[in-house]
């Protein structure tokens, strides 16, 4: 069978996505938590066969690991969803207002205007402006550190990746889910991307540019690994 990038096939049962990383060293896969499918990565279109036949000797992985996937926490009063590593209540205001961040006895609170897909929509536009200032801060902060120009920063929410850098046009784009990491892992995101200005790869060399910025990246590297999974649920 002729399989292609971005092909989209039943493994056993499995929903399963072809695709191909030509900075890919190996065969591997990743579980998209937000598509619900198991994305399957080879180096070329030539080794996609390969990676189908290594796919088929984990099936009972990627469907114990598809299980475990965690379930949407919605953006709606009464939630309690992370900020910056912190548990950050959900509040209704009445009215159309919009989302800010306030604090009582209790801790961090989010007040919003605003009922249903409103309300919840008013709560993610704050969560991505506070990803945008506090990403362009952290950003601007590696790119001095580099001696680097500034580049072009926006926000999305991409299905699975944290960021992703164009060194050619110089852009760097983040998901804003990021910031409900503790900062130091912000911080590793930031360095992540821009270290990629000088590095396009994840070579020995690459990451030595990613420790001068933020020190062993490992512990971050494993918390996104962890926790990504539920950060990419919420509002699901």
């Amino acid at each position: 069978m002729q399989y292609r990038n971005g092909q989209r096939l039943p493994l056993d049962g499995i929903a399963a996505r072809l695709s191909v990383n030509p900075r890919a060293r190996r065969l591997s896969i990743r579980i998209d938590a937000r598509a619900g499918e198991a994305v399957l990565i080879a180096p070329s279109e030539r080794r996609l066969a390969d990676v189908v036949a290594f796919a088929r000797t984990k099936a009972s992985w990627m469907r114990e690991r598809l299980a475990e996937q965690p379930h949407g926490t919605p953006l709606e009063p009464g939630a309690v969803i992370e900020l910056f590593g912190q548990p950050t209540r959900l509040v209704a205001t009445g009215g159309a207002g919009a989302a800010r961040l306030t604090e009582d006895a209790g801790g961090p609170v989010i007040a919003s205007g605003g009922e249903g897909e409103a309300y919840a929509r008013r709560v993610e536009n704050l969560f991505k402006r506070v990803a945008r200032d506090t990403l362009q801060t952290r950003t601007d902060v590696h790119l001095r550190t580099l001696g680097q120009r500034p580049v072009k920063m926006s926000i999305a929410d991409p299905k699975s990746r944290w960021g992703s850098c164009s060194p050619h046009n110089r852009s760097i784009r983040y998901s804003w889910r990021v910031v409900m990491a503790p900062p130091a892992v912000i911080d590793y995101l930031a360095a992540h991307e821009v270290a990629h200005l000088v590095h396009a790869d994840h070579s020995p060399a690459y990451w030595s540019v990613v420790q001068r910025l933020v020190g062993d990246h490992r512990p971050f590297r494993k918390w996104l690994r962890d926790n990504g999974p539920a950060l990419h649920a919420v509002g699901r």
